[in-house]
């Protein structure tokens, strides 16, 4: 029998104007399809006109300013609305879709929806939900004593995966995947028995805990940082502006 980390996963990344999930907006976006590992990628990338200024510490990161998206990029309706289906898709497919910290990407995609589409991202997923693989989530249950920071970069140099360019949405999805893969043959003996269906719940439990623990943690040394213990998509808030 196949083992999942060894068949068929998606992994699906962001870029964006900023790290409010309530107000910052898409700027690019990939859902990166691959059916065994070392297997040839399918790539689906979007670049958006977000139609507001992207900020230069957004720019500072990925690269991507005002002017190239408002001459390439596309207006956000229709390209959310694809993203969404693109996932339903995969849902419906039964395959995995890896998320690195799938919080954020997922609920900005959410918020991004309702914005242009008046449409909740579940509706997208009603017929097949995601089954959600979280490698920052995984990694704090499996290796949780491990010191040091955790960003997509430092799992790729734990884990062995070859590094790529950080910030672009397309190469860190794939990144993102290939940490899963490799998170999933360390872990074996403690993953084989589970199911993608099986983990996405215990992941909601998981992150609920790491989040508890991050909140004592904070409040203990006085850093006033909200921790959400919701996984992986988080409430919906009166509005989104």
């Amino acid at each position: 029998m196949m083992l999942w980390y060894e068949g068929p996963l998606t992994a699906f990344g962001t870029e964006t104007t900023g790290p409010d999930v309530e107000s910052d907006r898409i700027v690019s976006a990939a859902v990166v399809c691959q059916d065994a590992p070392g297997g040839r990628p399918r790539v689906t990338r979007w670049l958006v006109n977000p139609g507001v200024p992207i900020p230069a510490r957004a720019t500072a990161v990925h690269g991507l300013t005002d002017e190239q998206v408002a001459l390439t990029g596309r207006w956000p309706s229709p390209v959310v609305e694809e993203i969404a289906r693109a996932l339903g898709e995969q849902g419906a497919a039964g395959r995995p879709v890896v998320v690195m910290n799938a919080p954020f990407d997922l609920t900005l995609l959410d918020r991004e929806v309702r914005r242009h589409r008046a449409t909740p991202l579940g509706q997208y997923l009603e017929t097949a939900p995601l089954r959600v693989l979280d490698p920052w989530v995984l990694d704090r249950h499996f290796d949780r004593y491990r010191k040091g920071d955790r960003t997509l970069t430092d799992l790729c140099a734990h884990y062995d995966v070859e590094p790529v360019p950080a910030h672009e949405a397309a190469t860190d999805a794939l990144a993102a995947l290939e940490v899963v893969r490799a998170l999933g043959r360390r872990f074996a003996s403690r993953l084989d028995r589970l199911t993608p269906a099986e983990l996405h719940t215990l992941q909601a439990v998981w992150h609920a805990s790491q989040a508890r623990g991050l909140h004592t943690w904070y409040a203990r040394t006085g850093t006033e940082e909200a921790v959400d213990p919701a996984w992986p998509l988080r409430p919906e808030l009166p509005t989104a502006v």
